[in-house]
């Protein structure tokens, strides 16, 4: 396969994740009322919350704009790398959707739909989304890679 159609395949795997964290987030906002509880399994929940702030509500404080400039810095940095580092792509184009997800969250909301509930007894995991799923697992690979590169001592660049 040619690097342009690995790079197009990359952009449209970051697509996807965004299609799907915005859909899944209409769902939610459409049929889901601010705070109800839909429970699912004995440790799993759909509920729907506003998240003002980064990972775990944390610095809401510094208010929408500026996580909107980080998004968007976020966006054209990855987009970035998708072009110039294609062994990583894929890791990339998860981080993409995700803050491409997130950000248009933030741009037409103020804040993020959040509505992923895992607990344990009365001990909840924050909710989380879709587009948080994707950056996790984006940055989930990059440290599997480094690591194997690392403890391998070779690079498996392309």
């Amino acid at each position: 396969m040619q690097l342009l159609e690995k790079r197009f395949l990359f952009f449209l795997v970051a697509l996807f994740v965004f299609v799907l964290d915005q859909f899944t987030k209409y769902l939610i906002k459409s049929n889901v009322s601010l705070y109800e509880t839909i429970n699912v399994l004995p440790f799993f929940n759909i509920v729907y919350v506003k998240n003002f702030g980064a990972a775990f509500g944390m610095f809401k404080d510094l208010g929408a704009t500026f996580f909107i400039i980080i998004g968007l810095a976020a966006i054209i940095f990855v987009s970035v790398l998708i072009i110039k580092d294609i062994s990583n792509g894929l890791a990339y184009s998860f981080i993409l959707g995700g803050a491409a997800g997130n950000t248009t969250d933030r741009i037409i909301h103020g804040f993020v739909i959040d509505f992923l509930d895992f607990y344990i007894y009365k001990y909840h995991w924050p909710a989380f989304n879709v587009a948080d799923m994707a950056l996790t697992a984006g940055v989930f690979l990059l440290i599997v890679k480094m690591w194997f590169i690392s403890s391998s001592g070779k690079d498996s660049k392309e």
